[in-house]
């Protein structure tokens, strides 16, 4: 592979190389601003099985928004709304569509997290704050990164309460069952002509990430369409940010269909983790998650000579796989499952991931092309290819 040889060996090396000093425990929540959050919210708990977590609005005291948090294993998200024509979050939604403003990091210390990163260079969004109720406080600050998008350091270690100081338990009759989602694995985000590497920098200088894995042009397209990505991680591996940028192609890419909609950068879609992804997608389904088309039968007759000596290990019925349209790859450590959705909105932007990992730490190279014809199938459809 360009520019990483060692994509499949000595992780922990490069790993090691990445400057931990925020360090980075996790995934804390994603929030989204949206036209409406409590038909937002509806929607996740039906077709994804999350459930009711907390609430902030009107009956708490907010005049200017609400927010409804969701959860689903170690997975929150926030979906929040403006309460009035002037908030900056229907401005956010007028020029974006839903989406993804906020991805909300997990630190021990977020004095220390913005001090760091804002002398390495960050733009701050809100500096270090203690938000206090009967359940305790915590410490959240943050800073801006690609276009709109904001990273929330969130310190909790002495609150006991159900999400955060402000925020009532929410309480609903329902709560349909989980999908098996477990975790967040990664997400990844779109930037525009020429700004990948200037982001890539960015997080190599500002949050001490490190570039592990990347891709030029000539690994992901199609015969019409291209793109570069590069996937930037902290120390501990626990938060993985691919960045991605259009590559000139014959048609319009991906990318590039994603900014002209979104106007401008942000984040394109959420892998969330499973343990059982027939189970999982199999739920999804039922439930009215759409996805999209599945490759044709000659990939997956390729998959055992892909896969090599991890067929053996493979416990999944391929034609189980086939049949609901889950992808199959392998890197040296082991394999993974993988199945992307439609974009859950209007706006073709934001899509879902739904990822199993067997052993894996890759990111499903050998599904490049079979996945991204089938989102220049989606593309044709709607006139934007």
């Amino acid at each position: 592979m360009k520019e990483v040889k060692n994509v499949e060996y000595g992780l922990e090396k490069i790993f090691e190389a990445a400057q931990d000093f925020l360090p980075l425990l996790g995934t804390d929540y994603v929030e989204f601003y949206v036209g409406n959050a409590k038909q937002a919210a509806h929607y996740y708990k039906t077709a994804f099985g999350f459930q009711s977590y907390a609430y902030a609005g009107l009956e708490t005291g907010l005049k200017d928004r609400a927010s409804y948090v969701l959860k689903q294993n170690k997975i929150t998200l926030v979906f929040t709304t403006a309460l009035n024509s002037s908030s900056p979050i229907g401005e956010h939604v007028k020029k974006h569509g839903d989406g993804v403003k906020v991805i909300a990091l997990w630190v021990e210390d977020a004095r220390k997290s913005w001090e760091e990163t804002t002398k390495r260079g960050a733009k701050s969004y809100m500096e270090p704050t203690v938000e206090k109720d009967e359940h305790g406080e915590t410490v959240r600050s943050g800073i801006y990164t690609y276009g709109e998008t904001v990273h929330i350091f969130v310190e909790r270690k002495n609150y006991k309460g159900c999400f955060l100081p402000g925020y009532v338990e929410w309480k609903s009759d329902y709560n349909p069952s989980s999908t098996g989602l477990k975790f967040v694995d990664h997400m990844v985000g779109n930037v525009g002509w020429g700004e990948m590497n200037t982001w890539v920098k960015w997080y190599e200088d500002v949050m001490g990430f490190v570039n592990f894995l990347s891709f030029d042009d000539k690994q992901i397209h199609t015969e019409y369409s291209a793109l570069m990505s590069k996937v930037m991680s902290n120390g501990n591996g626990r938060i993985k940010f691919p960045i991605n940028e259009p590559a000139e192609g014959k048609k319009r890419s991906q990318i590039e269909e994603y900014l002209d909609f979104y106007e401008g950068p942000g984040a394109q879609h959420i892998a969330v983790a499973t343990d059982d992804i027939i189970s999982t997608v199999k739920q999804l389904r039922e439930r009215g998650v759409e996805f999209l088309s599945a490759p044709p039968h000659t990939y997956y007759e390729e998959v055992p000579m892909r896969l090599g000596s991890h067929m053996k290990m493979m416990k999944e019925d391929l034609n189980e796989l086939e049949k609901l349209g889950i992808l199959i790859d392998a890197d040296e450590e082991g394999y993974l499952l993988q199945i992307f959705t439609k974009p859950v909105e209007d706006r073709p932007t934001l899509f879902y991931e739904i990822i199993q990992r067997m052993g894996a730490r890759g990111f499903g190279a050998g599904n490049f092309k079979a996945l991204f014809e089938s989102i220049e199938r989606e593309q044709e459809k709607r006139g934007t290819l």
